[in-house]
């Protein structure tokens, strides 16, 4: 990679989003056929920056973030992308508070990832215990709860991914990673270019969402299972635990993808990629080029101090 900055992203609505150092941008194609893009720096508390450098604590913060985050450029993209720019005014009118709606939307992206580890987490232990009489050890169970937890997580992803307008999303994730694994192949960003690249890449949330169910496993094999709500306890207990021990695996697997032995321990995460993303359209390339670029001209910016506290 010849020491390039790392970057991520997300897909939303009929656009993507990268991550910088400094800030992150969203672009989209509207209605008209322009483009229309969001820009937001990225602002942290000193105790927060401190924690982001602690092993297993900075996976924590960093998906708490970037659940947040998150939120906001979806939002953006879901009030826009199928609006007419001409009608833009009634988006802006209906936004009463702006400040009100970013703290609320932030939450609801944090709400709504602790609420779906919660049910991925729960729903395991009783289609387990269902088994128990013909599968009593606490070993067994242990491992016939992760059999469930990854079957509903592989059917949800499999059924979501059957819907057009998820599919499209998947698109523009698959978009994503192709033109981040362009630019870390000193590819020019073109469509061409951009086309021909994987639209699998290491780093990918997808391959922590897997992670966690194999982490977890390991992990409860530790802790008692044996009565029910003791089991229920722990595992909720474990949820932090889980994603931070998560998070360092994948930055491991991303450290090691270049050396031939090890390589393959991020492979299961790159299968289960083979869902979560889809092959994009050169338009859809061509919008996740547009954002990518107006995320480095943004971060140029910032280094230049051009941008200080708040990006218009």
């Amino acid at each position: 990679m010849d020491n390039k900055p790392i970057y991520g992203g997300q897909a939303v609505l009929e656009g993507v989003m990268f991550g910088g150092k400094h800030c992150t941008v969203t672009t989209i194609k509207r209605k008209d056929g322009s483009f229309d893009s969001y820009a937001l720096p990225k602002t942290s508390h000193p105790l927060l920056i401190k924690l982001k450098k602690i092993p297993f604590l900075r996976g924590i913060v960093a998906l708490l973030e970037s659940s947040a985050i998150g939120s906001k450029h979806l939002s953006f993209s879901t009030d826009r992308y199928d609006v007419d720019p001409a009608d833009d005014h009634k988006i802006e009118e209906e936004e009463t508070s702006k400040l009100g709606m970013i703290l609320g939307v932030a939450g609801i992206g944090i709400l709504s990832f602790i609420l779906s580890k919660l049910l991925f987490t729960v729903v395991p232990i009783f289609l387990a215990v269902i088994f128990k009489s013909i599968a009593p050890g606490e070993t067994v169970q242990v491992l016939l709860e992760g059999f469930f937890k990854l079957t509903l997580l592989l059917l949800y992803i499999y059924i979501v991914s059957l819907t057009p307008l998820v599919k499209r999303v998947f698109q523009y994730h698959g978009a994503e990673h192709k033109v981040i694994n362009a630019f870390e192949s000193n590819k020019e960003l073109t469509v061409e270019n951009v086309r021909n690249a994987s639209r699998l890449h290491y780093r990918c949330g997808s391959s922590f969402i897997l992670f966690t169910v194999f982490v977890g496993v390991f992990l409860y094999m530790f802790v008692p299972s044996d009565v029910l709500y003791i089991r229920i306890l722990n595992r909720i207990a474990l949820i932090p635990i889980v994603l931070g021990v998560s998070f360092e695996v994948l930055q491991l697997t991303n450290k090691v993808r270049n050396v031939p032995v090890l390589r393959f321990l991020g492979y299961p995460g790159l299968w289960l990629q083979l869902l979560t993303t889809k092959e994009p359209s050169d338009e859809q390339i061509e919008v996740a080029i547009v954002s990518f670029n107006k995320m480095l001209e943004t971060e140029n910016n910032y280094k230049q101090g051009l941008l200080e506290e708040k990006i218009v």
